[in-house]
């Protein structure tokens, strides 16, 4: 089955990998930005032509992670 190249990382079957950025994530909690905010940031780089199974090609972060941080920002700097 070919990985899907357009979708953030549960969505392309990287179950494991997303739990660890969820452990991650629960581990920074007050580092978080809003929910409001990081669904879209991931609405916009889900459209982004430069996510790769939910890495950016532009910095080589996991999407998820950046947009959940507070000081979060996309190199494309478009938000």
């Amino acid at each position: 089955m070919e990985k899907c190249k357009k979708c953030l990382l549960l969505e392309a079957g990287e179950s494991v990998t997303y739990e660890q950025i969820n452990a991650y994530l629960a581990s920074v909690r007050s580092e978080l930005t809003d929910e409001k905010t990081a669904e879209k940031r991931l609405e916009f780089c889900k459209s982004c032509e430069n996510l790769i199974s939910g890495m950016c090609l532009k910095c080589g972060c996991y999407v998820e992670v950046r947009a959940r941080l507070k000081n979060g920002s996309c190199p494309e700097e478009r938000f």
